[in-house]
């Protein structure tokens, strides 16, 4: 059953501390957790050079550990604080924030799992709130529900494409044939998508003046059809356009963000905002 009351007393100054940046120590402690976040990325990209892992190995443990420790004090205090605890461990942040500190503990019984800790670049999103961006988050939303919109249009234009590069993927194996190259229609189908993305890896070319016409005509094509999701997703969002005042506020029933400044009661559930 969910919790409806208010956050009060310590709860109510940790939560506007972690989850707001209104305040000067809320906002103090975004920028020191993106620091953070940043240090720890590079602490593990640094690890992958074997040389710098050679000489400053035990450094970098310590180090991502000391970040690791960090993390995981900040999941709980964030989990203690929240109104709705299963909302937000299943949100995205949420979970963002579960998987930014699982690998270094999975690394102890998993060799090489601390890799994956790079996912913790993820929550350097954050940053819109930190400098006050809401128009950001305005933004978001915006694109969010353009692409929602726009799904079954999309979802059709793959379709076609998907069946156009089956076609002249079939096409230049007919006409090439195995001897250069296109041993079969998959092989072919793969080549047919490298050159209508315009990629052109060049790792199977035509060697027939019927196979390079076929494949002049394909990348022409691709650089009409690399234009077509962007303009079905433009239009939606011209449609979609609103002019809103909003904030960075976090509702502490849903933990969704953008609503606007004078706002009482959240607008996705309905619940005071503290």
């Amino acid at each position: 059953m969910e919790e409806k009351y208010r956050l009060t007393g310590l709860k109510l100054k940790i939560y506007e501390i972690i989850f707001e940046s209104d305040t000067r120590e809320g906002r103090l402690f975004d920028i020191l957790l993106l620091s953070s976040i940043v240090l720890s990325v590079v602490i593990v990209l640094l690890e992958s050079v074997q040389d710098i892992k050679l000489n400053w190995g035990n450094w970098l443990v310590g180090l991502e550990w000391f970040f690791t420790g960090i993390f995981t004090i900040e999941y709980l205090a964030r989990l203690w604080v929240v109104l709705n605890k299963r909302k937000y461990i299943f949100s995205f942040f949420g979970l963002v924030d579960l998987l930014s500190v699982l690998p270094t503990y999975l690394a102890i019984f998993f060799a090489g799992a601390q890799s994956l800790l790079v996912i913790r670049s993820l929550r350097l999103l954050r940053i819109f709130r930190i400098f006050k961006l809401a128009r950001f988050i305005g933004e978001s939303q915006n694109l969010t529900l353009a692409l929602k919109a726009s799904r079954f249009k999309i979802i059709v234009f793959l379709t076609t494409v998907m069946t156009a590069v089956i076609i002249f993927g079939t096409l230049i194996y007919l006409i090439e044939g195995p001897k250069h190259g296109f041993t079969s229609i998959p092989l072919s189908i793969y080549w047919a998508i490298v050159t209508m993305t315009t990629v052109g890896y060049g790792d199977i070319a035509p060697q027939t003046t019927l196979g390079q016409t076929l494949a002049s005509i394909i990348m022409i094509m691709g650089y009409g059809i690399i234009a077509v999701p962007t303009g079905i997703v433009s239009s939606e969002m011209i449609a979609l356009k609103r002019r809103e005042r909003l904030t960075t506020q976090v509702c502490p029933h849903c933990l969704k963000e953008g609503h606007d400044i004078d706002a009482v009661y959240c607008k996705y559930c309905g619940g005071e905002i503290n």
